[in-house]
């Protein structure tokens, strides 16, 4: 398995890297500052460390080519002057359309679920102000994932603590959780990634989590 992960010096991306590494899996870690969080002395044979920028079109084909499998987890600012979520997604979906690789787990958020009423978390006039910039940022990615052919799965995530692997976690298709305590280790966002790239239990699907 050769996977390629976008976004991988974040906490859950570092996370991301580590799981699939203990997985035999041959990474391919990509970031604008990678060569910082994964140095001589962390890397490996099965580690391949790619200095890029989401947006070049050529970096992004470089780095998904003869990939197996995709994990996106962008991050950015939250004042939706940042495109890195949505822009940076559209942009690996069109490098791996092209390079005939299908299978990609993106992170986003929950705001991205629907509630009781079918509609989108967001879209709730409860839904607080200052997350929505990001929300819709996470719901614009969404929506380019929903267009493509792609066999997508999307991970929308509550707060993320900045903890390792506990296994102590629920999830849902499309819908929050229960129980939702609306808080999720890292390392167990990236448990669920890197399990769901072959498990394939959501294909197509966004995905509730919560610590259970």
């Amino acid at each position: 398995m050769i996977l390629t992960v976008f976004g991988a010096t974040g906490q859950v991306g570092k996370r991301v890297v580590q799981s699939a590494l203990n997985k035999g899996y041959q990474v391919r870690a990509f970031g604008r500052n990678v060569e910082y969080l994964f140095d001589k002395e962390t890397a490996n044979h099965q580690l391949e460390v790619i200095k890029g920028y989401v947006f070049d079109e050529a970096e992004v084909s470089d780095a998904v080519t003869g990939a197996d499998a995709v994990i996106s987890v962008l991050g950015g600012s939250v004042d939706g002057t940042d495109k890195t979520r949505s822009l940076g997604i559209k942009n690996i979906i069109t490098q791996m359309q092209k390079a005939g690789v299908k299978r990609i787990v993106a992170l986003g958020g929950m705001g991205v679920l629907n509630d009781e009423s079918g509609h989108f978390i967001i879209e709730a006039e409860t839904y607080p102000e200052q997350y929505k910039a990001v929300g819709l940022e996470h719901l614009h990615a969404y929506q380019y994932l929903q267009q493509s052919p792609l066999e997508w799965t999307f991970v929308c995530s509550p707060d993320i603590l900045d903890q390792d692997h506990t296994g102590r976690y629920v999830t849902n298709a499309d819908y929050p959780p229960s129980p939702n305590h609306f808080q999720v280790a890292a390392g167990d966002i990236a448990d669920f990634m890197v399990n769901e790239v072959t498990a394939d239990h959501y294909l197509r699907h966004r995905v509730g989590i919560s610590r259970g």
